[in-house]
């Protein structure tokens, strides 16, 4: 598919990334939910930047904006305003057909749920969305990915054969397994015990290093965020801080700070 046409200002990029590393990014981003005095700003003028070969996660409270960040960069949801720039297309100027195109070949996601086909195998799943574009899969880009997620066990078991963190494994080789410009990945670890949500992220991060992959992550874990090569902290549909180097005791400590601020400008008289 060609690059769709945009001319609209391109600001300075963002913490350090290079214009040309940049996998994803959104220029003056906004998301309103309805009209007049009842609408609801989820995204107020969002500019930011997410660097290929990277793994970022995006953190915030309930309401915060981050899912809708998530959605509208995915192409999932529609902007209000603004532009986004995913593999050097303007996907706020594609249609419908045009943006089922752009998931299917250029974006790989991973859900909460896993999302996999029960009657199908572990590979069937994985090889799904190539399935569904009609291509041939790469075998050796395959057996790469099922060796790095360990895998090579359990590619003729059904989802109910499988334990949460393997389902996960699938899920995130299914994301991969087209090659995506980016991953987005929605609270891959919510549905897991701990032992495999460490084991579900240290995937995540291996995929990063050594597939090269792209990966945005929305968690509400500051232990996850931790796993990531940088962490953003969402707060009423705008970046409040983006930590290039996070740890949980720092971003715990961010989310703190914000609920504070929050609490503050709630109180009577403010």
């Amino acid at each position: 598919m060609a690059d769709a046409a945009y001319d609209i200002p391109m600001p300075p990029a963002r913490t350090g990334v290079a214009r040309g590393t940049v996998a994803v990014e959104a220029i003056g981003l906004t998301k309103d939910y309805g009209r007049g005095e009842t609408a609801v700003h989820a995204l107020r003028g969002v500019d930011v930047c997410f660097e290929r070969g990277r793994f970022t996660a995006i953190m915030g409270p309930s309401g915060s904006g981050k899912s809708t960040l998530m959605h509208t960069l995915a192409g999932l949801d529609s902007a209000t305003g603004g532009h986004i720039l995913l593999d050097g297309s303007d996907i706020t100027t594609m249609n419908d057909r045009e943006l089922t195109l752009l998931r299917r070949r250029r974006i790989g996601f991973i859900f909460q749920n896993f999302n996999l086909l029960p009657m199908f195998t572990a590979e069937q799943n994985i090889l799904m969305p190539l399935t569904l574009a009609g291509a041939r899969p790469d075998r050796s880009w395959l057996r790469t990915l099922v060796r790095t997620l360990g895998l090579e066990q359990r590619m003729n078991h059904r989802p109910n054969e499988l334990s949460g963190g393997q389902q996960q494994r699938v899920a995130i080789a299914r994301a991969l397994i087209a090659k995506p410009a980016v991953v987005f990945a929605d609270e891959p670890t919510g549905n897991l015990d701990s032992v495999s949500s460490t084991e579900v992220l240290e995937f995540l991060k291996r995929s990063v290093r050594e597939l090269g992959q792209t990966i945005i992550m929305v968690t509400h874990d500051a232990v996850a965020a931790s796993y990531a090569d940088r962490a953003i902290v969402f707060a009423d549909g705008r970046i409040v801080a983006d930590e290039p180097h996070p740890t949980a005791e720092r971003m715990n400590a961010l989310l703190m700070e914000e609920r504070r601020n929050t609490a503050a400008h709630a109180r009577p008289g403010r």
